[in-house]
C-alpha cells in the first residue's frame, strides 16, 4: 500500500482555501475513485490523469486508487486539480518523491498528452496559498505571469507533467517567470470628442471626482453614451490593492488581457439590455460565476437604454450598490464577489425617442412617465447625479473641437479632488466622498450649518428627497467643493448638488 499527499487550492468566489490532495493505493480491482465533493469536471480527472501519466512515459499503477480532497465538506470545482492529482498518485505509487513539493500548491489542467493547460482563478488561488503559509506554487506556463503578481511566493511554471516529474525526481529546474508589465495605457477615447454639453461634462467630472452614480437622460444623439464611455478616461489608475482585487475577479472569469495580467485601468462594462440576471449580477448553475457587475468592480458599469432592461434585473442592483458586494446563494452555499462600481444609466425620454427632443414628440406625458417608470424609485434613489441633456445644435458640430478640454486635463482636476477627499476622510474607511457614511457627515466636525443646508432640509420635509437622498446630496456638495478648491461646501455648492440630484425627466 502507498499513500502520499500534495496541496492545491479550491475557490469559492474570489476566496481560496488550500486543499490537501490525498492518494491511497491499495490492492484490489484496478480503478480510481475521487471523493471530497468533486464536480463532474473533477470526477472526469481520472481519465485525463491516466492518459497524461502514460503519455508522459510513466506506468499507470494497476491498483485500487482512492483520491480524497480535504476538507471534504468544501465543494471542489473545475479541472485545476488535475496536476495535483497526478503527482499525488505517482507519489503514492513510490515513483515520484514529493520532498521538493511538500510546501507547494500545485495548479493546472492536464491534456491527454501530458501538457499542462492554463486554468482560471490562478491569482486568487496563489493569494490563498500565500496566506496559508505555502512557500511556492506550481502553475501552467500560461498563468505564470499572473501568479508572479503575488509577493513572497516562489512561482514555478510547468509546461508538461514530464517537466514536473523531472523536477520532483531529479531537481531539474522549472521555469521561473518574470512578471509581465501592467497595461497602463489609457483607452483611445477622449472627453474632447464630446461637443458642448457643458452640463453633461460637469456631471461626468463630478462623478469621477466623488465616485458618484450617474443617470443621463436625453434624446438620441445628445451624447449620453459618449460621456459614459469617457468616464474611465478621467478616473485615476488603480492602486496596488485595487488592481489585485480587479485582476482576481477577471482571472476567475477568464477575461484577463493577454500578456498583461495586472489590470491598472478602471474596468468598463456595458452589457446589452437583453442581459439576464446571472449575466449582469452573477450566478449560473453549479459554481456561481461573476457577472458584469463584478467585472466592473472599481470601475464603471454602464447600462445604455436602461428602461429596456428587465425591471427585475435592474432592481437586483440595489443591494450590491449599497454594500459593494454581490452575495449569491445557492444550494451548495454562498458565494461572494466584490461589486464596488460606479453605475451609469442612460435613457431616452420616451419610447419614440425623437432626435429633436420634445418639439415633435408624439408621446403623451403618461406614456413618458410609464417608460421612465421602468426605472424604479428605489434604484433612482441611489443615483447621486441625474442629468437631462439637450439636443446638440448644428453650431456645436461646426465648432473647432480643440476648444474642448481633453480627458488628461479633466483627469488632473479629478486626481486633485480625490486626493483632497482621501486626506479628509483618513481613518474612516473611505477613499472618495461617495464612500462616506451619513453618520460621518452628521458628525459635529463635518456637519454643514443650517444656513447652508436650508434648501436641502426643506426638500426633505416636503418629501422631494429621502433620507438617503439627503446624505447623497451632501456628498456631491463636498465633491463640488473639492473640484473648486474649497475646504468646505457653501450654499452654492449644495444648490448645484441638489439641482443635479433632481434633474430627471420624471
Amino acid at each position: 500500500m502507498g499513500y502520499a499527499k500534495v496541496h492545491s487550492v479550491a475557490l469559492r468566489g474570489v476566496t481560496g482555501e488550500v486543499v490537501v490532495v490525498e492518494a491511497h493505493l491499495a490492492t484490489g480491482l484496478p480503478g480510481m475513485v475521487v471523493s471530497g465533493l468533486p464536480d463532474a469536471a473533477l470526477v472526469e480527472a481520472r481519465d485525463r490523469v491516466r492518459s497524461a501519466v502514460v503519455n508522459s512515459g510513466e506506468s499507470w499503477p494497476q491498483r485500487r486508487i482512492t483520491v480524497n480532497l480535504l476538507p471534504a465538506h468544501l465543494p471542489k470545482h473545475g479541472s485545476g486539480f488535475d496536476l495535483a492529482v497526478a503527482v499525488a498518485v505517482l507519489a503514492g505509487a513510490g515513483v515520484v518523491p514529493v520532498d521538493l513539493l511538500r510546501r507547494a500548491a500545485i495548479l493546472g489542467e492536464l491534456g491527454l498528452d501530458g501538457t499542462v493547460r492554463p486554468t482560471r482563478g490562478v491569482l486568487p488561488a496563489v493569494l490563498a496559498a500565500a496566506r496559508s503559509g505555502l512557500e511556492q506554487v506550481v502553475v501552467p506556463v500560461a498563468n505564470a505571469a499572473e501568479a508572479s503578481l503575488v509577493p513572497g511566493v516562489t512561482v514555478r511554471a510547468a509546461d508538461s507533467l514530464r517537466e514536473l516529474i523531472d523536477f520532483a525526481r531529479n531537481g531539474v529546474p522549472l521555469r521561473s517567470p518574470s512578471p509581465a508589465p501592467a497595461c497602463d495605457q489609457p483607452p483611445g477615447l477622449d472627453l474632447a470628442d464630446v461637443l458642448r454639453q457643458e452640463r453633461g461634462r460637469r456631471a461626468i467630472e463630478l462623478a469621477a471626482a466623488g465616485g458618484h452614480h450617474l443617470a443621463l437622460f436625453g434624446p438620441p444623439g445628445a451624447g449620453k453614451t459618449m460621456l459614459a464611455q469617457r468616464l474611465p478616461t478621467i478616473l485615476p489608475p488603480l492602486d496596488d490593492a485595487a488592481a489585485l482585487e480587479v485582476t482576481a475577479v477577471h482571472s476567475i472569469a477568464g477575461t484577463l488581457p493577454t500578456g498583461s495580467p495586472l489590470i491598472r485601468r478602471p474596468p468598463f462594462q456595458a452589457p446589452h439590455h437583453t442581459a439576464t440576471m446571472p449575466a449582469l449580477v452573477g450566478g449560473g448553475s453549479g459554481i456561481a460565476r461573476p457577472g458584469s457587475l463584478s467585472l466592473a468592480h472599481r470601475g464603471v458599469l454602464f447600462l445604455d437604454e436602461a428602461p429596456e432592461f428587465s425591471r427585475r434585473v435592474l432592481d437586483a442592483l440595489r443591494q450590491p450598490l449599497e454594500d459593494g458586494e454581490v452575495r449569491l446563494h445557492r444550494s451548495g452555499g454562498e458565494t461572494n464577489y466584490p461589486a464596488r462600481v460606479q453605475l451609469v444609466l442612460a435613457a431616452n425620454p420616451c419610447p419614440c425617442a425623437r432626435p429633436e427632443g420634445d418639439q415633435n414628440c408624439d408621446c403623451s406625458r403618461l406614456v413618458r412617465r410609464r417608460y421612465l417608470g421602468r426605472l424604479s424609485g428605489p434604484l433612482l434613489d441611489r443615483i447621486d447625479l441625474q442629468v437631462t441633456l439637450m439636443p446638440v445644435a448644428s453650431s456645436a458640430l461646426l465648432t473647432d473641437g480643440a476648444a474642448a478640454e481633453s480627458s488628461a486635463v479633466v483627469a488632473s482636476r479629478v486626481a486633485q479632488a480625490r486626493a483632497a477627499a482621501a486626506v479628509r476622510w483618513t481613518g474612516m474607511h473611505a477613499t472618495c466622498n461617495a464612500d462616506v457614511t451619513g453618520t460621518v457627515l452628521r458628525d459635529g466636525r463635518w456637519r454643514l450649518t443650517r444656513s447652508i443646508t436650508g434648501a436641502l432640509a426643506k426638500a426633505l420635509d416636503q418629501g422631494q428627497l429621502s433620507a438617503r437622498g439627503y446624505d447623497r446630496v451632501i456628498k456631491v456638495a463636498w465633491t463640488v467643493a473639492d473640484l473648486d478648491g474649497r475646504d468646505r461646501p457653501d450654499a452654492g455648492d449644495l444648490s448645484e448638488a441638489l439641482e443635479l440630484r433632481k434633474g430627471t425627466l420624471l
